[in-house]
């Protein structure tokens, strides 16, 4: 496969990794515990079509025409995941079916779908645990009884961080591999180097070790860029989020001084603080989201001060909390 002819498509270097069939079934292999052929028929299904490429996935596949297995991979847990991938499903069943099909009177059989996160960002989060849909359906009155339908969908995330479900990544050259390159990323950044150069030492180290030798070899200055840019959104998106915490807080103090009650100004506050968080872009955490790659591809403050019509102070604290955050080893 031509990695560049894709890159437009990739969403890092995990998808990159994996968008391949062998690798996959390896992936496969160790994820379900089963020891299927090299021959096994693997097609791969990702959602990377133009229309629909800012709500794509980072792995989709079949084995065998009978199981649809959507893989994704966070370094941040996103709680609405169970969502996302019931959209990510439905699309890839509109690909995988003829679009008449679905009105036919037999009963049309389809590939049963499989749902996994592999998690391994720097937060704790334990070794294994189960999302679902469920969880986000708004609750009702009793006197609102449903009519007897229902709707679910279980994601099973794996920490795979090193030390975590050893059993599980060492079946997998491939994925054993992936994640002894972020350890050393890591491990360089915690010992002071500079991102860029805490990359290139563990491409570096990793082919000399004949740890995805192959992989690096051919992809190496791809792996560079796609890992610095994932790197440098997760701090903006980091940025982003404390700013909106910081403003709901202050806007929910308010909103507690005027019920004018001490208990009411907590309340304010962990309204105010949910608020920032999850509506931050009305609060002005959007435009910091947008500000913040500006400063990383290091554009002149004066530029992005008229660009985004905000005051050069805002854009300068915005400068620093991000030093302040790349600084810190991630």
């Amino acid at each position: 496969m031509d990695a560049n002819a894709n890159r437009e498509y990739a969403n890092g270097v995990f998808t990159l990794l994996f968008d391949d069939i062998e690798r996959l079934l390896s992936l496969y292999n160790a994820l379900s515990g089963n020891n299927l052929p090299p021959d096994t028929p693997v097609k791969i299904v990702t959602l990377k079509d133009v229309l629909f490429k800012k709500r794509r996935n980072d792995i989709a596949f079949v084995i065998e025409d009978k199981f649809v297995i959507l893989v994704e991979h966070q370094s941040t847990i996103n709680e609405n995941m169970p969502l996302r991938l019931l959209i990510y499903v439905a699309r890839l069943y509109e690909k995988l079916i003829e679009n008449k099909a679905i009105y036919k009177m037999n009963l049309l059989k389809i590939p049963k779908p499989d749902f996994i996160v592999l998690y391994n960002g720097t937060d704790p989060f334990p070794k294994e645990r189960t999302l679902r849909l469920s969880d986000a359906f708004k609750e009702h009155p009793e006197a609102l009884a449903g009519l007897g339908g229902s709707l679910e969908l279980d994601v099973r995330v794996l920490n795979i961080n090193e030390g975590y479900n050893v059993d599980i990544v060492q079946r997998s050259e491939e994925l054993f591999g992936y994640v002894k390159f972020i350890s050393k990323v890591r491990k360089n950044r915690e010992i002071g180097m500079e991102l860029d150069a805490a990359i290139n030492e563990a491409v570096h180290d990793c082919i000399n070790e004949g740890i995805l030798a192959e992989f690096f070899e051919q992809h190496a200055s791809e792996v560079r860029n796609m890992l610095t840019e994932e790197w440098n959104d997760e701090a903006a998106q980091k940025v982003a989020m404390e700013e909106g915490e910081e403003i709901g807080e202050k806007k929910g103090i308010e909103k507690g001084k005027e019920i004018g009650r001490e208990e009411g100004m907590e309340i304010g506050r962990e309204e105010g603080m949910e608020i920032g968080r999850e509506e931050g872009k009305e609060l002005g955490v959007g435009i910091s989201a947008e500000i913040i790659p500006a400063l990383i591809k290091q554009e002149p403050i004066e530029d992005i001060s008229v660009k985004y019509n905000v005051s050069i102070e805002k854009v300068k604290d915005l400068q620093s909390a991000l030093a302040m955050y790349v600084a810190e080893p991630h």
